[in-house]
């Protein structure tokens, strides 16, 4: 006997090839989603990837220029200490002349022509030690009574001294001179015991 067909019913070739034509739309939405997708996998491989390359590169540029500002202040730094040796060298050799003019002063005439020549000789004096000053050299405070500082003075005699307690200066036979906080000479100094 024949069946009798529905009128809403397909066929049943009609419905398979409507199946399988479905089947096969899925089937190439899914490979079109999968190779979006690793597509889209593979775009975030390559993009994490430049991420990398951008952070190493950055932190080397910040090295280097950590590296070069140290190098500037190093630079700087050797630039003042050759300066201020250059100072040091020079400065040394007019220290003589100033003791030299010291010695003339603390013995000067004050009466006649000598004290007008005396006079000259002390505004030479004060001169120079306003060019020592303005190039950062300053004399080492020493005075009878203070205490006794190898760093700063250099002693010639360790003498009893009933006025001065140990280790006091008794006497500054020498100044001496700092140049930016360094020691160009000690003073020299006679030291009680």
């Amino acid at each position: 006997m024949a069946k009798k067909k529905h009128p809403n019913e397909q066929p049943e070739e009609e419905r398979l090839t409507e199946e399988m034509q479905s089947e096969t739309e899925t089937s190439a939405a899914a490979e079109e989603a999968a190779e979006t997708g690793e597509g889209v996998a593979a775009l975030q491989a390559e993009l994490e990837t430049a991420r990398a390359k951008m952070q190493e590169y950055l932190d080397g540029w910040q090295r280097e220029r950590a590296a070069f500002t140290n190098f500037r202040k190093r630079v700087e730094q050797q630039q003042a200490q050759t300066r201020r040796d250059l100072t040091a060298s020079i400065v040394k050799r007019y220290l003589e002349v100033l003791d030299d003019l010291e010695l003339a002063l603390k013995n000067k005439p004050t009466e006649g022509e000598g004290a007008a020549w005396a006079e000259g000789i002390e505004l030479i004096y004060r001169k120079m030690l306003a060019i020592l000053e303005a190039e950062g050299v300053k004399p080492i405070p020493a005075e009878p009574g203070m205490p006794f500082d190898p760093h700063y003075h250099e002693a010639i005699t360790h003498e009893p001294n009933d006025e001065y307690g140990s280790e006091e200066i008794i006497a500054v036979v020498r100044r001496g001179y700092t140049v930016d906080d360094q020691v160009l000479r000690p003073a020299l100094v006679r030291v009680a015991q």
